[in-house]
């Protein structure tokens, strides 16, 4: 890597295979684009500083400091529900950590050379894992679950790679929606409390004979148990358990003398003191008694109580100290820090963050890292809010952190610069990636974020087209197209974060007129302009209004002054683009779009089950017309390209051939004629073909399919003939390359390599890319022309199908000095990631 781009220790270079007279390529990962799963207990921030989170079927390890994902945990195969850290006593930094998932596998991964592998798996659950929890007992590591099917399990995890179950406790129609564990006072003995769906925390202590039993039940919630978590404090440990009931019980439990316990509650009978309950349990040595107490409860949130989270320890002079501090996360948007004061006990809310406004639900889960100068919560939209805290005014500001999709990213361009990457996903939103550039102490690096959401819909969105820098063209499972141009604040902020001349943005397009930002209104789906007139009130008094709506603004919109990538809220409010125009039309759903180099032309195609509806129309993005409408295929047409001189579009389709169309040069506005295609009988693809794309220089394209196969076609040698080609004189000019599994994307490098050969890139369906190198021959040998560079490795490739890949239209890499001997390629995929690889260029 050089100097301004961000370290990526953990992640290893892809698996090569080589030629005899070519090196292999070097991939390397440069940003993931993702966010948390939607459920509670799916983050832990490890005491080594590093956060894990499920996203999709993978666990993230996250370096907030550093704000970059350090590497990528695939093994799951359902979506990773529970993550935990296992903490050691020194408060060193983990070497294992646990993760359940609604495949009903546990799995222990441990530290090895700088990576975290799988070590142990946990097999037994029948439902989907819902919660874990870790302690080390001796050298082995002790691993409590909750699943779907209303049961607690107790693992334990030695060396030998293997887990053994030692107790299953099963709660019939009932639900553990929380585990937490940790070691009796003064002894080695577990404890685990169990908080579920019938209001009670259940404490179970592990018996000698290795045998879960339940010793307490503690009552007082009205409504589910979401979170528990222990603490251990100077010879005692204090139970926090949250619930749906809005409010938080921290529970006492100390050590007693056998004896005298049940007299020493009444020897003072001036002082009221709450109610013990007493429970005895078999140490080693001897049996010890233990006291249990209810020691406060904690109103403050107006909504479900999700997660409580405490500080946690740290080593101070040799000695270890941990501060009594509740962390607590609600859907009502916000977290509070709790402490009780050190005069009266009483505990004290201290702190209070989080959202005011917007259309998003509450959060699901909290944390907070080892020093406790930051906090973390996870939203209901997977997105995460960090706040740190100044030094110098002791407040709690919103920091840059992560942010991506939290559904499947369907697809991605680069604007023509290759400056930034626009996605759209399944979760109804449209984002902006670009790099941001900082200096810490001098040292100028580079990390990828979101600083804009220029979308945000009722419908899942499906494609999109760019057109220009600051414009761009969106489908989504309704029948209209829309068209967005991005607003001046956002032009101000992208310069501002990204280091671009401003001058120079707002000169290259009509900026004048460019509205300062756009708001919903909050029964529709069209972002509306709001320009400079609108920010000001009609009045400076504030008090006479022409009319009833003058008094209730319905702009959210204010221009914010950006120097560093945005938090989440902002995100949602401030960097919505305007809508320009609506294209009207199709029949059904939006699938595809297409726009050619020079951003003049659009080309659409929806859903289709006949040949009617199969049609793709043809828009001029100067005046939104209408252009033409071609038919020719008979089923949706899956994928759609213009060749880099506009002068040819193809199409392909889930009825199994592409069609090729020529744009006649004379008329005043581009028509396209059938120039080529494939039938039924012609067709060399016998399953659907997914994805197809243009080589650089316009000659060859190439199409991917179902059926494993990639096939490049051409050459496509334009003359003056008006007339249409006969498809015999179009064929495969390249071997037929399989590539062992349905070939979802497929993308051309647009840099010839210097022999004249082309660098592709194939995406499949199991989430692995595949880089190759085609070298055209008159006539192609068997697999001859066909050289195979590289491919991701298991911690680099996505878990599910890959949807769409783009190479960065310029050699390089964005956010760093013009460098020839890289190329960037991304990848949206159905496993909510959108990913940027950097790809060496010295092999080629």
């Amino acid at each position: 890597m050089l100097h301004n781009q961000a370290p990526l220790p953990t992640v290893g270079n892809a698996r090569t295979c080589t030629s005899s007279h070519m090196a292999s390529l070097r991939i390397e990962t440069c940003h993931v684009a993702c966010s948390a799963n939607r459920t509670p207990n799916v983050v832990s921030w490890g005491r080594g500083g590093m956060l894990a989170f499920g996203t999709c079927n993978s666990v993230a390890i996250y370096d907030p400091k550093e704000r970059i994902i350090l590497s990528i945990l695939n093994g799951h195969t359902g979506r990773v529900n529970a993550v935990q850290w296992v903490h050691k006593e020194d408060c060193a930094a983990e070497t294992h950590l646990v993760s359940g998932s609604s495949d009903s596998r546990l799995l222990v991964w441990a530290a090895q050379n700088g990576k975290f592998v799988q070590s142990v798996e946990c097999k037994g659950h029948t439902g989907a894992i819902c919660a874990v929890d870790a302690i080390y007992v001796g050298g082995s590591i002790l691993v409590a679950s909750a699943a779907a099917d209303s049961s607690v399990r107790l693992w334990l995890c030695g060396n030998a790679k293997e887990a053994q179950c030692l107790h299953t406790q099963t709660f019939g129609a009932g639900f553990m929606m929380d585990v937490s564990m940790a070691l009796l006072p003064g002894t080695k003995v577990p404890i685990l409390a169990c908080g579920g769906d019938d209001s009670k925390v259940h404490l179970y202590v592990l018996s000698r004979e290795k045998e879960l039993g339940r010793v307490m039940t503690l009552q007082g919630h009205e409504d589910w148990v979401r979170g528990v978590a222990w603490m251990s404090i100077g010879g005692e440990l204090l139970l926090a358990s949250c619930s749906q009931d809005c409010l938080i019980r921290v529970w006492r439990l100390s050590a007693k003398s056998g004896s005298g316990a049940r007299a020493e509650g009444n020897r003072d009978n001036s002082v009221i003191k709450m109610k013990e309950d007493l429970f005895r349990v078999e140490d080693q040595v001897e049996d010890r008694m233990f006291a249990v107490v209810l020691e406060t409860v904690l109103a403050g949130h107006e909504n479900w109580v999700y997660g409580v989270h405490w500080q946690p320890p740290s080593y101070t002079g040799g000695e270890l100290k941990q501060p009594i501090s509740l962390l607590s996360a609600s859907m009502d948007k916000t977290m509070i820090l709790w402490t009780p004061d050190q005069a009266s006990g009483v505990w004290m809310e201290q702190v209070r963050v989080g959202e005011v406004g917007g259309n998003t639900l509450g959060f699901y889960g909290c944390q907070m890292s080892p020093d406790a100068s930051m906090i973390l919560a996870h939203a209901f939209h997977g997105a995460l809010h960090l706040w740190s805290k100044d030094d110098s005014s002791g407040e709690w500001r919103p920091g840059v952190v992560l942010s991506g999709h939290f559904n499947a990213v369907q697809d991605l361009s680069w604007e023509p610069e290759g400056e930034f990457i626009l996605s759209v996903s399944s979760d109804q939103t449209a984002r902006l990636f670009t790099p941001w550039r900082t200096k810490p102490g001098g040292a100028s690096r580079t990390t990828w974020h979101e600083i804009a959401r220029p979308q945000i819909h009722g419908y899942d969105m499906q494609c999109l087209a760019t057109l220009g820098r600051f414009q761009f063209v969106s489908g989504a499972d309704e029948k209209v197209l829309r068209v967005f141009q991005a607003p001046r604040n956002f032009v101000e902020n992208f310069a501002n974060i990204s280091g671009t001349s401003k001058d120079k943005l707002l000169a290259s397009g009509d900026c004048a007129r460019l509205p300062e930002g756009a708001s919903t209104p909050a029964l529709g789906l069209s972002n509306k302009a709001v320009f400079q007139g609108d920010l000001v009130p009609s009045d400076k008094d504030g008090e006479k209004f022409s009319c009833v709506s003058d008094k209730y603004q319905e702009s959210y919109f204010h221009p914010v002054n950006m120097t560093e990538p945005p938090p989440e809220d902002h995100l949602l409010q401030n960097t919505l683009w305007p809508e320009v125009q609506k294209l009207y039309g199709h029949g059904f759903e939006m699938f595809c779009l297409a726009s050619d180099a020079g951003g003049t032309l659009v080309a659409s195609a929806c859903k289709a089950s006949k040949a009617e509806h199969a049609t793709v129309m043809l828009w001029s993005a100067s005046t939104w017309r209408t252009l033409q409408v071609l038919p020719c295929h008979a089923l949706t047409v899956t994928q759609m390209a213009f060749s880099p001189d506009a002068a040819m579009l193809l199409l392909v389709s889930r009825d199994r051939t592409w069609s090729l169309w020529h744009q006649k040069q004379q008329d005043p506005e581009p028509q396209y004629v059938l120039y080529a295609c494939t039938t039924k009988d012609t067709s060399v693809h016998s399953r659907i073909i997914w994805s197809c794309d243009w080589s650089p220089d316009g000659k060859y394209f190439v199409t991917s399919s179902r059926d494993k196969k990639v096939i490049v076609w051409g050459p496509c040698v334009m003359d003056q003939r008006e007339d249409t080609v006969t498809s015999s004189e179009l064929t495969p000019c390249s071997s037929i390359l399989d590539v062992g599994d349905s070939a979802t994307a497929v993308a051309f490098c647009p840099q010839i390599c210097s022999d004249n050969s082309y660098l592709l890139a194939v995406g499949l369906e199991c989430g692995r890319i595949v880089v190759f190198g085609w070298r055209p021959a008159r006539d192609p040998p068997g697999g001859q022309d066909w050289i195979r560079y590289g491919e991701t490795d298991s911690s680099q490739s996505h878990t599910l199908a890959i949807k769409r890949l783009r190479w960065r239209p310029r050699a390089g890499r964005a956010g760093s000095a013009e460098e020839s001997g890289w190329l960037q390629l991304a990848s949206a995929g159905a496993d909510h990631a959108l990913k940027i690889f950097n790809i060496t260029k010295e092999a080629l």
